[in-house]
């Protein structure tokens, strides 16, 4: 029941974090889109780590070269997708409010993810491979 409970909380601060996105974007004064693009590193930021989990030896070494260039990767992907909106408004194609909103939900986004992984990335009964 454990694990149900944590899906539950996962989705619901997953959606707080894309609810922060989308009034970002979408409030009248500021009504500019370009802040969806961070979708794209929601998506692209877990799958280092599930290449890595699936290819990599499940060893209890303290480092493995597989993941740490999936956790280099990861973290080139979180901070890209903390870089964009910066870098629209310094170029005022968005306004600093959206910026703001977009970095909140990036930021709720991200520990979402991270909970995933520490919720289900252990090797007990309740695992992500099971969804």
């Amino acid at each position: 029941m454990a694990g149900v409970k944590a899906l539950v909380g996962l989705s619901f601060s997953g959606a707080i974090g894309l609810t922060f996105l989308l009034l970002g974007c979408a409030l009248e004064q500021y009504g500019v889109y370009w802040p969806l693009f961070v979708l794209l590193f929601y998506v692209l930021s877990p799958i280092p780590t599930f290449i890595a989990k699936r290819l990599s030896e499940d060893t209890d070494s303290a480092s493995n070269a597989c993941r740490e260039l999936a956790y280099f990767f990861t973290t080139g992907i979180v901070v890209s997708a903390f870089g964009l909106p910066m870098i629209l408004a310094r170029k005022e194609t968005i306004q600093w409010g959206a910026c703001g909103l977009v970095m909140a939900g990036n930021s709720v986004i991200f520990l979402t993810i991270l909970g995933f992984f520490v919720v289900f990335g252990g090797g007990d009964d309740f695992s992500w491979e099971q969804w």
